[in-house]
């Protein structure tokens, strides 16, 4: 699909959830414990796991936790089924035909608070007047399950399921570069920035000029982006795979068993190797580079990757980010990666994108009128 979400504010806003949560669900530590897996999964010829085949990442569950569900994780099956209907009801609603009476929006937009995430982050992605709807868009429509569990948050540590909170040396490092460029990783909402933002296409965010994906789908961390282009596929040979991502066709080369690069030598996805672990495939990133920049974080972002066969249908993705110049802490979520018969199509995101050129048209348009007035 190569429709682009233009106003995506805030990705991974949190919302409160639309159900009421009872306390009867199991916490964190319910999770703790290592997964003892006895199955059966397709092996490759040196007999590691294949993990080759497309995946579909689609979920509504958030990466970080929403307030008022503290330490719980795990959600009781009737939550996590109020959840699921309360977004096929809203989806319905959104795709049936339009009344040609209905009445008019709100003048200045609908700026009610929505009820659930992903209508939080579908009006932060059109605005208050409103964006695509469910015709151009394919969010999920599942909690993810795992280990039989229905979780409230891909985040799994720190108990609560939020990021850790940023030093304040990484807040002073990340206002200083704010207050004359655009974050690398904004989303174009959150791209105005300020006037020095606009000088070149090189300042401009790098979603904005499609490049990486917006919400980090190209990773690492590989996470959902909660709109569309939902789909991984992995190609692993005995001593490489690849990650290709549809979101802007990323595509990641991870060794294995190979060592990392120089410090001198930086990659905007990082420079991956990997190595087994049993049947698990852990990948080891460094070597990040300031033009990305996830969440604020800085060059010494540090993230392991670890990719386990559950079955033969499913890929459990566990993650783990660290940066000391950054967060108080490491933090860690996992979600399945599903299989899917679906077709990975190209992504071709800058093709006839005239709205970069017309962005920085606009802001020497700006200039100019600025530098008239007397």
């Amino acid at each position: 699909m190569s429709i682009r979400i233009l106003g995506i504010s805030g990705f991974l806003v949190l919302s409160a959830v639309a159900v009421s949560l009872t306390p009867q669900s199991l916490s964190a530590q319910a999770v703790a414990a290592p997964r003892a897996r006895q199955v059966n999964v397709p092996r490759a010829a040196n007999g590691h796991p294949d993990l080759s085949g497309t995946y579909d990442v689609a979920t509504m569950t958030p990466v970080e936790r929403p307030a008022g569900l503290g330490n719980r994780l795990v959600l009781t099956p009737e939550e996590a089924a109020a959840l699921e209907n309360y977004e096929a009801a809203r989806n319905a609603k959104d795709v049936a035909p339009r009344r040609p009476d209905q009445p008019l929006p709100p003048v200045d937009g609908n700026s009610s608070t929505p009820p659930s995430f992903l209508e939080t982050l579908f009006r932060a992605g059109g605005g208050d007047v409103g964006g695509y709807n469910l015709f151009w868009l394919s969010p999920g429509s599942k909690v993810i399950t795992v280990d039989g569990q229905k979780r409230s948050s891909l985040i799994v540590d720190p108990v609560d399921g939020k990021i850790p909170p940023m030093k304040p040396e990484a807040r002073k490092r990340n206002a200083a570069f704010l207050a004359y460029a655009v974050s690398p990783d904004a989303s174009e909402s959150g791209a105005g920035g300020v006037p020095s933002a606009f000088d070149g296409p090189e300042v401009r965010p790098l979603a904005e000029r499609c490049l990486l994906g917006f919400g980090s789908t190209s990773g690492p961390p590989s996470l959902p982006n909660y709109f569309y282009n939902n789909l991984k596929q992995i190609v692993q040979t005995g001593d490489t795979v690849m990650i290709l991502n549809e979101m802007v066709h990323d595509a990641r080369i991870v060794r294995v068993g190979g060592q990392h690069l120089p410090q001198s030598v930086r990659r905007w996805m990082g420079d991956s190797i990997a190595r087994w672990e049993g049947d698990t495939l852990v990948v080891d990133t460094t070597n990040f580079t300031g033009k990305t920049q996830f969440r604020g974080s800085s060059e010494n972002l540090h993230v392991i990757e670890r990719f386990t066969r559950t079955d033969d249908k499913t890929l459990l993705y566990r993650f783990t980010v660290e940066d000391p110049s950054t967060w108080e802490r490491p933090w860690t979520g996992e979600y399945p990666w599903v299989s899917t018969d679906q077709i990975l199509y190209e992504y071709a995101c800058h093709e006839g994108n005239y709205s970069l050129v017309d962005v920085l048209r606009g802001a020497r348009v700006q200039e100019a009128t600025k530098a008239a007035k007397p």
